[in-house]
């Protein structure tokens, strides 16, 4: 085997979890190789939201080192198992999406993805898994679920759960592994790429394969990615993301919010920074953490925007947080000149979801009207022309009185 195909196995390596397997990898590159023919790289989403974050792009920047080593991406889009919705990490059954709403979240997703992959034509081709899966018959059906038994589902961490505390388990949800599975047999998959909450599905992929006469793809599983809260996987819905789409200095200002102990994940994850590098720039004796998070933070607006943007993002950042100054843009916002709670204060200027979220911020200290702090949600402000009020570090609103 070619040193060439030893370096990009050791290239492909980078940031993963497991390869099932490296010897399986180093020879299906090596065979490309001699054959002149492209890998086809597979990465499965069910549309279930139309936003992507940081945490997606793990395994979207894996799939690009792909395409720029000559490979195709083959991305499915779940229209059809989004119907069933994937049990991965599930403690109930999840509600089934409707085809307009799939259609829509999966345009989003590509505009997005488009910010990581090259999507010329010649390097991504993208599927919709109801070209094949809407066409099975109940006799395929009944052989495809044959491939499988009971107990091996079982072996589902998600599946285990659920049954053992007598939580409801729908016979349909037996179907999605399987149903994923048969995506890489209909559009012979070389390799799969996923998250670990992706491992068991990406397996069965292997084995459906293998039973249809195909050589069984390689699975590489990313790691999770954790959000900005240092404890759980980013997720939108626990707020401790970072979104691809957000305003330059969003982006940036979050990056410094990620604590110390995540920085070598996140050089390695997000980054193509070389790993003798990242040694030095994770360790605080060699580097300050802030002059880390500084180089990350525009490292990664670099990649969305570009580098002139990045450096007005870390500017801002400086000028606000360091200097103490006010942004150059704060959102304007309509009042009366009436007085009103500071919780009513913050909520009508859309700097928080709910009065409950205004209240809290306000007890945690959050709060700044004029840059003095609210320390009472009922304490009375009456509204005056150029008044500014802050949430938090990165949310200010100024009031133009009516």
């Amino acid at each position: 085997m070619s040193r060439e195909i030893l370096e990009q196995v050791e290239s492909l390596k980078r940031g993963t979890v497991e390869v099932f397997t490296e010897l399986e990898l180093a020879q299906r590159l090596d065979k490309a190789a001699r054959e002149g023919r492209p890998l086809r790289i597979k990465l499965g989403m069910d549309p279930t939201a139309p936003d992507i974050h940081l945490g997606h792009t793990v395994v979207l920047r894996k799939l690009r080192q792909f395409q720029d080593m000559g490979h195709k991406a083959v991305l499915i889009i779940g229209d059809y198992t989004a119907r069933i919705g994937d049990p991965t990490g599930q403690n109930t059954t999840r509600p089934m999406l409707g085809t307009e709403q799939i259609r829509a979240n999966a345009k989003t997703y590509f505009q997005q993805a488009g910010k990581i992959l090259d999507m010329s034509p010649d390097k991504v081709e993208i599927r919709y898994n109801s070209e094949w899966l809407a066409d099975l018959k109940l006799a395929d059906i009944i052989k495809l679920t044959a491939s499988m038994t009971v107990a091996r589902m079982l072996e589902r961490d998600t599946f285990e759960l659920r049954y053992k505390k007598g939580d409801p388990i729908g016979v349909h949800e037996f179907l999605y592994p399987l149903m994923q599975g048969f995506d890489s047999v209909s559009i012979k998959s070389d390799v799969e790429l996923g998250g670990t909450d992706q491992t068991y599905n990406n397996l069965v992929g292997r084995d459906l394969q293998r039973l249809d006469g195909q050589e069984p793809q390689i699975v590489i599983t990313m790691p999770i990615l954790v959000g900005l809260d240092g404890k759980e996987k980013m997720s939108k819905s626990k707020g401790n993301y970072i979104g691809v789409t957000e305003a330059p200095k969003d982006m940036f200002g979050k990056t410094m919010s990620i604590p110390d102990e995540l920085m070598d994940n996140y050089f390695t994850l997000l980054t193509d920074v070389p790993a003798e590098q990242i040694a030095i720039l994770t360790d605080p004796f060699k580097t300050h953490p802030k002059e880390a998070k500084v180089k990350l933070g525009k490292m990664i607006v670099t990649q969305f925007y570009d580098e002139a943007t990045a450096e007005a993002a870390a500017a801002e950042f400086d000028k606000v947080f360091a200097q103490k100054q006010l942004p150059d843009e704060i959102p304007q916002v309509a009042i009366e000149a009436e007085p009103m709670t500071a919780a009513k204060l913050v909520l009508h200027c859309k700097l928080v979801h709910t009065g409950g979220e205004a209240k809290r911020m306000i007890q945690q200290g959050g709060v700044r009207v004029n840059d003095a702090q609210i320390s009472d949600a009922n304490t009375q402000i009456t509204p005056e022309n150029g008044m500014v009020v802050q949430v938090g570090k990165r949310k200010f609103a100024r009031l133009i009185v009516r």
